[in-house]
């Protein structure tokens, strides 16, 4: 019988913002969404991608020597060239490439691979009350994997928590509920035509699935990304915090400020980046939104 497997592109350590204590998150790949601010763009696809840091190239001409389909060329001026149209993603070129500027994001893994590198961690756990969280992306695209994964850390006595986007059925959200102790879940924005231009989707399963996890009883912290001009509206964030203070089991809002740094991630894999003109929002835009949730009862927390 073959072992189940998931797509990964990341297993972060000592993970300190993506639930209590310290914890492991494992990040899936694949994504439903396609937000324009996205600071994790090589999660959005559900496959395997190759990623140039042409900052990194020595121009060792190893790359061009081993590929199979000539995906890598030398221009006669010099100019190294990916063609990405022709590459197959066989991985050749990353395992001689001495310098890292190849990398394959995305690799496949087992549950008892998973295991392994986190019992590592047990004592971190349960010295500060952490524990693991899966990720992505959207971990619940790989459903069957992710429900194999929580049963296991359960099993084993570890506090598992899940970050969403909310975009999936709710038969799956039910599937995991008895293994999952913290739901992360994800608000980008309230109104429905907005939520569809600025991520490729609409909001309503997603509000929807929300209520039905407020009614489930499994704690919910919420992650709402401020993103200036697209949903800092005080009337919208006004919008959402009605809306969540009818929710049950929010124990906490995280709002968090948009950022840049992973706008360089684009170039790497070949994609535009949809917000170049973008600026972070300043402290007191974050301190103004985080006080129009908390008049209605929230506990608000402003990150970083």
């Amino acid at each position: 019988m073959t072992a189940l497997t998931a797509l990964i592109f990341d297993i972060k350590k000592f993970a300190i913002h993506d639930g209590p204590g310290i914890r492991t998150t494992v990040f899936f790949k694949g994504c439903p969404l396609a937000c324009s601010w996205c600071h994790n763009p090589e999660a959005i696809k559900p496959t395997r991608e190759l990623v140039l840091f042409e900052e990194k190239c020595i121009a060792c001409g190893e790359c061009f020597r081993v590929c199979p389909q000539q995906a890598h060329e030398r221009l006669a001026d010099g100019t190294r060239v990916y063609h990405r149209d022709r590459c197959v993603l066989c991985g050749a070129c990353t395992e001689v490439c001495y310098a890292e500027a190849l990398v394959m994001e995305g690799r496949e893994v087992t549950v008892a691979e998973l295991m392994v590198d986190l019992r590592k961690d047990i004592p971190f756990y349960q010295n500060s009350g952490g524990g693991v969280t899966l990720s992505g992306g959207e971990p619940t695209l790989q459903h069957e994997f992710a429900l194999a994964l929580l049963q296991q850390c359960k099993a084993e006595g570890l506090h598992t928590a899940v970050d969403t986007s909310g975009q999936t059925p709710w038969r799956v959200f039910e599937s995991l509920l008895p293994y999952i102790d913290l739901v992360l879940y994800d608000i980008k924005h309230i109104d429905g035509s907005s939520h569809q231009q600025h991520t490729g989707s609409d909001n309503g399963r997603i509000l929807e699935n929300l209520q039905r996890l407020g009614d489930s009883g499994t704690p919910i912290e919420i992650r709402m990304p401020v993103i200036p001009t697209i949903n800092d509206d005080p009337e919208e964030i006004e919008g959402t915090a009605r809306f969540l203070a009818g929710i049950n089991g929010i124990t906490k809002v995280e709002v968090l400020p948009y950022h840049k740094l992973g706008a360089s991630k684009y170039a790497r894999l070949g994609r535009e980046y949809q917000l170049p003109e973008a600026q972070p929002p300043d402290p007191a835009t974050m301190e103004s939104i985080a006080g129009i949730l908390r008049a209605h009862g929230l506990n608000v927390h402003v990150g970083s």
